[in-house]
């Protein structure tokens, strides 16, 4: 189902569509931080990845339950934006050599991914307030406040040594 599917016909449609679209990015950014943090030396980035994980399965457990409550099936769409940025990832990381260059990239990595997951859950909580889904929302809310502090986190480790070393 492509973004201006036949398949969408009211905000309804579109505000599921959009909730399986970041339930599959969710789904495939489980799968892809255990490899980063294999490729990461600083101790710090691998612990920020390793939380980041427990939050991912999390905001997967808070769609779920968005589902629920929305009365419809929990499972994702392809989403060609994610695919898109982890392969991306894939590759810039299979091209660095220097330990601490690879940390930055992973970082730059992260980041794009975080920004996707703000932008889909920003709009995904104003769609559920217009839909007069506070509850939804809530849930959302609650996975956007962890993307937004994320991001927080892998900027302050960039800025602070990440970026410097690599320089």
């Amino acid at each position: 189902m492509g973004f201006f599917s036949k398949d969408i016909h009211s905000m309804d449609d579109l505000f599921v569509h959009t909730m399986r679209d970041i339930y599959y990015a969710e789904k495939q950014i489980t799968k892809a931080l255990p490899q980063m943090m294999e490729k990461t030396t600083s101790p710090d980035l691998k612990l920020s990845f390793e939380q980041h994980l427990g939050q991912t399965r999390n905001h997967v457990q808070r769609l779920e339950e968005a589902f629920a409550l929305y009365g419809v099936e929990a499972r994702g769409v392809n989403c060609p934006a994610i695919d898109g940025i982890i392969a991306e990832t894939d590759e810039i990381t299979g091209e660095v050599d220097d330990a601490n260059v690879m940390d930055a990239a992973l970082i730059a990595a992260a980041q794009a991914v975080e920004h996707y997951e703000i932008t889909r859950y920003g709009t995904l909580i104003a769609w559920a307030n217009e839909l007069g889904r506070a509850d939804c929302a809530a849930l959302f809310e609650a996975n956007l406040a962890e993307e937004k502090a994320t991001d927080k986190k892998l900027t302050a480790l960039a800025e602070s040594k990440v970026n410097r070393q690599a320089a």
